[in-house]
């Protein structure tokens, strides 16, 4: 994932930060520093609000780590494992291999987290009750506001809309009733369109009110979650259109295959260009060695390209991400975006069979519609 950070691993699970994540630590925490703990505790010196709230900004988003991996350990348990979690500014996503097979599976995954963060507002909640007569000022206080924090993660996460974990709930619920699948995520979707729609009306009303800064942010929360609940309810009817197509139907066999010695210069001028192909397989005698893309040959300066060749900045075969002519469209697509490129190789046994690219999926896709088949 290029627009992240690697923090950490655990249980092989990769925690990553997107950037934004960054802006939101940094927020929070001038929060605290500037404005919740020393006007909640006025007793506090400066140096100690401040202490307090990079403390209690870490253990918020270490919380929400926590939180993540409840969902990830339990979609693990149920056969789906959970590769990366993503942390941003609004949270942290557990990204999911693949759907829930069962809706049985999904509710207990999405009921993970909550529970998690409910436990996590118990017991920080404990050291803020208990005062600051047995614990002391900053310890209660640290403990006061972390509770109260997972408290609200708990309660906003159990809203029933999508991609909330509630919205989750309500899916497998949904699902569970009807069988399908692809009417719970409509519902879910459309009722987590309408909570956002809420969320940006409450944010706009606040905005009126004078509350500019909490009244932006609010209504920012439900532009993000509308975008989620649309591209659930559009991801759902795409993987609909895909349905019974598979790699093979869409491939590309044609591909111009490169020798390895070729310059990139003489790939762009006299292959990538006069092709219109992004892609192209490297040759090493019978057997495919590598493949390169228009991406490799840009992270080379141009005015390298003259003197480097296509087999020192080609990808090698076997560590490429691959589908076999079978594979499911939908989980072609799915391999694509885990892998973070625009084509994948078919393969069978061993042997490259043809190429698979986005666009050419687009173009299958738009085919269809305008056809109406």
């Amino acid at each position: 994932m290029r627009n992240s950070l690697l923090l950490a691993k655990i249980f092989g699970i990769e925690v990553r930060a997107d950037f934004s994540w960054f802006l939101g630590v940094g927020l929070v925490i001038w929060s605290l520093g500037g404005h919740y703990f020393p006007m909640t505790y006025p007793e506090l010196t400066g140096m100690d609000a401040w202490s307090l709230a990079v403390a209690a900004g870490v253990f918020a988003f270490v919380s929400i780590v926590i939180h993540e991996l409840a969902h990830s350990l339990v979609s693990y348990a149920t056969g789906n494992p959970v590769r990366v979690i993503v942390l941003h500014v609004f949270g942290g996503l557990a990204q999911l291999d693949r759907e829930p097979k069962r809706a049985r599976d999904e509710f207990l995954m999405a009921l993970a987290g909550p529970a998690t963060s409910l436990i996590l507002a118990l017991g920080f909640g404990a050291l803020g009750w208990a005062g600051p007569e047995r614990v002391g000022l900053k310890l209660a206080a640290f403990g006061r506001w972390l509770g109260m924090i997972n408290l609200v993660i708990a309660a906003f996460n159990m809203v029933p809309g999508f991609p909330l974990d509630g919205g989750r709930v309500l899916r497998s619920i949904v699902w569970g009733l009807t069988g399908s699948f692809k009417r719970a995520t409509q519902t879910a979707g459309i009722i987590g369109q309408i909570a956002a729609f809420a969320l940006i009306a409450l944010g706009i009303i606040q905005v009126f009110r004078g509350n500019w800064a909490d009244g932006l942010w609010i209504a920012f929360i439900g532009w993000f979650l509308h975008s989620a609940a649309g591209q659930a309810i559009a991801r759902v009817a795409l993987d609909d259109a895909l349905a019974g197509q598979t790699a093979a139907d869409v491939m590309m066999t044609d591909c111009p295959h490169v020798s390895p010695v070729l310059t990139l210069a003489k790939l762009v001028t006299d292959v990538a260009i006069p092709s219109g192909r992004r892609c192209f397989p490297v040759m090493g005698g019978d057997r495919v060695t590598g493949l390169i893309t228009l991406h490799e040959v840009i992270n080379v300066p141009r005015t390298e390209w003259p003197h480097t060749t296509v087999g020192s900045a080609m990808r090698l075969f076997k560590d490429l991400e691959t589908v076999a002519p079978e594979t499911p469209l939908a989980e072609v697509l799915a391999r694509m975006a885990k892998a973070d490129v625009a084509q994948i190789p078919v393969v069978q046994q061993g042997r490259l069979r043809g190429m698979v690219a986005r666009d050419r999926i687009l173009a299958f896709l738009q085919a269809r519609h305008e056809l109406g088949v």
